[in-house]
């Protein structure tokens, strides 16, 4: 295949890199005021996309290397080779040219689509044991598995590959240029995987990318591990830029976090199966309250900001919910088939009922009942209202009005206490296999990458990609289709909405392809600014 943009495919994907001259040439380290200029411009992060073409439709989204802007770099023999534990493997590095597809499930004469590179050890590697400084940092809200992520970088860099320096930057983005470095070893954070939080604390904002990108040539640190959701992910993609503009020997690896499961491309992201299994507890207390009273209603707001993941999935594996509310499927409250009249049908027949709603659902309701302007944090997200509180406000005014219909609600808000605990053993061990795929990159020279598993299996994914887009609940998939089963609630859509969603569906996936193939760059998400806040 050849396609304007696409370099065709040689023999082997390593040859085609060497090849492709879709690189940008190396430029010269650019003044302070000017790279802090560049950093406000919005949308001048954006990578240049780095494809290799192949038979049969095949594309590879590849990843920036060190090589592409220091082409002399010596390599050195992989220290994992010598390392007793992995003396019983059978293949001890990953091919050169093994990819991992985006796609798995196709037709007969489907093109073979996009691939990524596949994540794991190499053969060769770019850095030496003793020359590799590493720092870690955590952005964002917190997260289930952050204190196990950063374990195992540390104790991954120490034990496979005999790195010994390796910091903390504390506070998020601002505790690069702010706050002094907080020295890890594998004794220092041997049980921290216990506890909840990130013991190098975190916040939102606090993005300057001449002052992050100073402070790492400052300090001699050539990899740098970023923790945090697709707003720390663009912040990462716009130090990788930074660090190549000054021509830098330093490895910018994203390690993809959010509680809400919204990053797209990935299969799922850490934390998230604690989150649902501890949404539970909520719903299994609501449910608890609202059986034990005259009709009971049990009210559970979770996490969602714009994605209803947990809500759904919680939904699911509880099978005590009776209506279940995220914010890609509107819902209208008066009137015929509105959640009011199905509250009043519910109660009459069961007695009693649970609802979950997620946090970003009804925020248009909301706001036009009172008449609220939008605001946004440090991050540049928009704030919520708490629909936890004002749904069930509006059920008890409208049993208010029925007489001989008295109702008990409960509104439970267990927010804070999910994202507060330990990573159970799922997240655990997944948080492992993200840590030790993130530094297998960063030793082998891969630079401006996320590590995550596609289809089950670990790639490394351009900045891009993981940036573009969130990933939201597609609730004309079969997904959401278990979940109206599940709790016998109507979709609260008309036909025309479902159709106009799916109509949406297909136009957004024939636009990624056209520009996939054509090169041009990726568009813009709301949040791309200069300041690229954490998310």
């Amino acid at each position: 295949m050849e396609s304007v943009g696409v370099a065709p495919a040689p023999a082997a994907v390593a040859v085609a890199e060497q090849k492709m001259k879709l690189l940008e040439p190396r430029k010269e380290p650019l003044a302070s005021s000017a790279a802090a200029a560049a950093a406000k411009a919005p949308c001048k992060w954006a990578m240049k996309k780095k494809l290799v073409g192949g038979d049969a439709g095949y594309v590879l989204e590849d990843v920036p290397h060190l090589t592409d802007y220091m082409p002399e770099l010596p390599t050195y023999p992989n220290p994992l080779q010598d390392n007793p534990a992995y003396s019983v493997v059978k293949q001890y590095f990953v091919n050169t040219d093994d990819t991992v597809t985006q796609k798995i499930v196709v037709r007969k004469n489907s093109a073979r689509g996009t691939h990524f590179r596949r994540a794991g050890p190499r053969q060769r590697v770019y850095f030496q044991p003793d020359e590799v400084n590493a720092a870690i940092v955590t952005c964002g809200g917190l997260c289930p598995g952050l204190n196990t992520v950063i374990r195992e970088l540390v104790c991954g860099l120490y034990d496979m590959y005999g790195v010994t320096s390796v910091v903390g930057i504390e506070g998020g983005y601002k505790g690069f240029y702010s706050r002094n470095t907080v020295t890890l070893t594998p004794k220092s954070v041997n049980d921290i995987h216990k506890r909840g939080g990130t013991i190098l604390g975190t916040s939102r904002g606090g993005h300057d990318t001449a002052k992050i990108v100073d402070s790492l040539q400052d300090r001699g640190i050539n990899q740098v591990y970023i923790i945090g959701g697709d707003g720390t992910q663009q912040g990462a993609s716009v130090i990788y830029e930074e660090v190549r503009r000054r021509g830098l020997k330093c490895a910018v690896v994203g390690v993809p976090k959010t509680i809400d499961n919204d990053i797209a491309v990935i299969d799922k992201s850490f934390g998230f199966d604690t989150a649902v299994e501890e949404a539970q507890r909520a719903i299994n207390a609501a449910h608890v309250e609202a059986e034990s009273a005259e009709n009971g209603i049990g009210v559970v707001k979770l996490m969602g900001r714009n994605s209803g993941f947990i809500a759904m999935y919680a939904t699911l594996a509880s099978r005590d919910v009776d209506c279940c509310l995220i914010p890609e499927s509107p819902f209208y409250l008066e009137g015929k088939g509105g959640l009011l009249e199905f509250v009043e049908k519910r109660l009459k027949d069961s007695g009693h009922m649970v609802i979950v709603v997620a946090e970003g659902a009804g925020q248009d309701l909301i706001a036009q009942s009172m008449n609220f302007v939008d605001t946004q944090d440090a991050s540049g997200n928009k704030l919520l209202l708490d629909v936890g509180l004002w749904l069930s406000q509006k059920i008890k005014d409208h049993f208010k009005k029925k007489t001989n219909f008295p109702i008990t609600l409960k509104y439970i808000d267990p927010t804070y206490m999910i994202r507060a605990v330990r990573s159970n053993a799922s997240d655990n061990v997944y948080c492992t296999l993200l840590a030790h795929s993130a530094l297998h990159g960063a030793m082998a020279g891969y630079s401006g990458f996320t590590v995550a598993p596609v289809n089950g299996r670990h790639a490394y994914i351009p900045f891009y990609r993981i940036t573009e887009k969130q990933n939201k609940v597609v609730i004309t998939d079969r997904m959401w289709a278990r979940v109206l089963c599940s709790t016998n609630q109507p979709c609260f859509l008309s036909h025309e909405d479902v159709e106009n969603m799916k109509h949406d569906d297909d136009e957004r996936h024939h636009l990624h392809n056209t520009q996939l193939l054509d090169g041009s760059p990726a568009k813009c998400s709301p949040n791309c600014n200069g300041s690229a806040g954490a998310e």
